[in-house]
C-alpha cells in the first residue's frame, strides 16, 4: 500500500540523506519525495510516498521518530488530505496543430509556458489521476520530454 508521510525536519545539511538512508536501508522504496523549507526558515517539510504494508510502515515511522532532526511525522494516507503534483510536458506539435494542444491544456487548466518551433511546453498541477489523463492525451501528439515533481500533501482544515 502507498503511504503518504509529511515529515517536519530541521532545515540543515545531511537531514535528507539521513531520512532517505534510514528508509532505504530497511528495504523500502521511496516512490516520491519532495522537500522544501516551511514558513519557519529553520524547518523543512518532507512529503514522502512509500510503498509498505502496515507492519513495515509502522517500522518506518518508529525509526523516523528516533532521528534527532525529525520533529513531527504526520500520516496523511487515510486523512482527507489535499494532494497535488506539478508536471511539465514538452509536446511535439506543428504550428498548424498548436491550437489542439492549447485547447486540451485549457480543459485541464494547464498553462503554456514555452513555445518552440515544433513544440509546446505545458505546465499542469493536480492530482495524480488528472495528470495521468493529460499525459495519455498528449502521448498521441508525441511527448518529447516530461518531468514530474512528486506529490505534495497537506491535511485539510485543522493544523498539523
Amino acid at each position: 500500500m502507498k503511504h503518504i508521510l509529511s515529515v517536519l525536519v530541521e532545515n540543515k545539511p545531511g537531514v535528507l540523506s539521513r531520512v532517505t538512508g534510514m528508509i532505504s536501508r530497511r528495504g523500502f522504496n521511496i516512490g516520491s519525495l519532495t522537500v522544501a523549507p516551511t514558513e519557519d526558515e529553520n524547518l523543512s517539510r518532507m512529503t514522502i510516498i512509500v510503498e509498505a504494508d502496515d507492519v513495515g510502515f509502522e517500522q518506518i515511522t518508529k525509526q523516523l521518530n528516533k532521528l534527532v532532526s525529525v520533529f513531527k511525522i504526520s500520516d496523511l494516507t487515510e486523512d482527507d488530505a489535499i494532494e497535488r503534483e506539478l508536471i511539465l510536458f514538452k509536446v511535439q506539435c506543428s504550428p498548424e496543430r498548436r491550437h489542439e494542444i492549447i485547447e486540451i491544456a485549457g480543459v485541464f487548466r494547464a498553462n503554456i509556458v514555452d513555445v518552440g518551433k515544433n513544440t509546446l511546453t505545458v505546465e499542469a498541477t493536480g492530482t495524480e489521476s488528472k495528470l495521468d489523463a493529460l499525459e495519455d492525451l498528449f502521448r498521441s501528439y508525441g511527448i518529447r520530454q516530461l518531468t514530474r515533481t512528486g506529490k505534495i500533501a497537506m491535511s485539510r482544515g485543522h493544523d498539523q
